[in-house]
């Protein structure tokens, strides 16, 4: 039976709340909107915001408001002006560790472009796709997948906020990409599709927004990031570049993340969602850098430093991302709040498998310093 049509394209029901602000905020949305309390009465300058299991699920509370909505919350609450406020003065310290946290370079002669390869090229993070690719076991594969669910299940929709924010040669940029991310029209062929099969091969929830609880704050953080950029215009020029480096850092990791599925015994049907981004970013990292960013700071050169906060900001919080999945994989527990669920037998089998026959799971990975 397919699973019915909310379940897979959303709303998502409400998370449980992680702290005083996301419980208050998740109290308010179940009732009709209404004026609420300053900031709630809630300390919302948090030590470390960017692993703050409460200011980030409160933003993304606030944020889904303008994506697909929660199930059972009034509609009326996406332009209420004091949960606006709320939002804003939550915002307020996330920016502020995603500035310090980006070690952003100047403007090089040679352009933004010639910046941008650079920023990519220095970046020296954890490698996690080659963790994936080599040496992984099955849970763990798993759990990056459950993970990375929370955006691939509504790829490319962030960076799409720039559309109606750009006109001339970047905003043709964009549409080419977006096309492709879309499926140029092709529900089958829509990125966020190709994903949902790779989840339901690996035997996990395929419903938009289904592991939403067990992610952690800094998965959250790597999702808000998106949302931050594309939900203000003054951010436009943070967000191309967001969406610069997410190009030119995807070819390679996903090769390797198709081929540690092979590794682990699937089909080009769990493998075709990174598979399909080899062949496409490897095309769109050029049009990223020199027609889509190259194109706005030719339009507006002040937006120049923008662009590359927000790729350096990109590759910051994904080092982020990449060191907590390794660094749990490597003291032996999971990098989830909770373990993802018992693997199913595949209904499929895998390719040179016995249909049930259970995957061996290799050495833990062994700890990875960082620099």
């Amino acid at each position: 039976m397919p699973e019915p049509a909310d379940r897979r394209y959303g709303p998502a029901p409400l998370p449980q709340p992680r702290g005083p602000l996301s419980a208050a905020v998740t109290e308010a949305l179940r009732r009709a909107p209404y004026d609420l309390p300053a900031y709630l009465g809630v300390d919302l300058d948090p030590a470390d915001p960017l692993t703050d299991e409460d200011l980030q699920l409160t933003l993304f509370l606030c944020y889904e408001l303008h994506y697909r909505g929660w199930q059972g919350v009034d509609e009326g609450w996406e332009w209420q002006p004091t949960l606006l406020a709320l939002r804003a003065r939550a915002e307020r310290p996330f920016e502020v560790a995603l500035r310090r946290l980006a070690d952003v370079p100047a403007v090089p002669a040679d352009g933004v472009a010639a910046g941008l390869a650079e920023l990519v090229a220095a970046d020296d993070g954890p490698s996690l796709a080659a963790a994936l690719q080599r040496r992984a076991d099955l849970t763990q594969f798993r759990e990056f997948v459950a993970h990375r669910s929370v955006y691939h299940l509504r790829e490319a929709d962030p960076h799409s906020w720039a559309l109606p924010r750009l006109g001339g040669p970047a905003k043709a940029a964009l549409v080419e990409i977006q096309t492709d991310e879309y499926g140029n029209g092709r529900l089958d062929r829509m990125h966020a599709e190709l994903f949902r099969r790779t989840l339901d091969r690996l035997g996990l929830d395929t419903g938009y927004g289904a592991h939403l609880d067990v992610v952690p704050a800094v998965t959250l953080a790597t999702n808000n990031l998106m949302s931050l950029f594309g939900l203000h215009r003054r951010l436009r020029g943070a967000l191309l570049g967001h969406l610069a480096a997410f190009e030119m850092t995807s070819s390679l990791p996903n090769r390797r993340y198709g081929n540690g599925l092979r590794r682990l015994g699937f089909d080009e049907v769990a493998t075709r969602f990174y598979d399909e981004h080899v062949e496409a970013d490897a095309v769109h990292e050029q049009i990223a850098a020199h027609d889509l960013c190259g194109g706005l700071v030719r339009t507006e050169p002040a937006l120049a430093p923008d662009v590359l906060f927000g790729a350096a900001a990109a590759l910051a919080v994904d080092r982020l991302f990449a060191a907590h999945l390794l660094d749990s994989w490597a003291a032996g527990r999971s990098s989830l709040r909770a373990p993802a669920p018992p693997i199913p037998p595949p209904t499929v089998p895998l390719v040179g498998s016995t249909p049930g026959a259970a995957v061996t799971p290799v050495a833990p990975l062994a700890p990875i310093a960082l620099v």
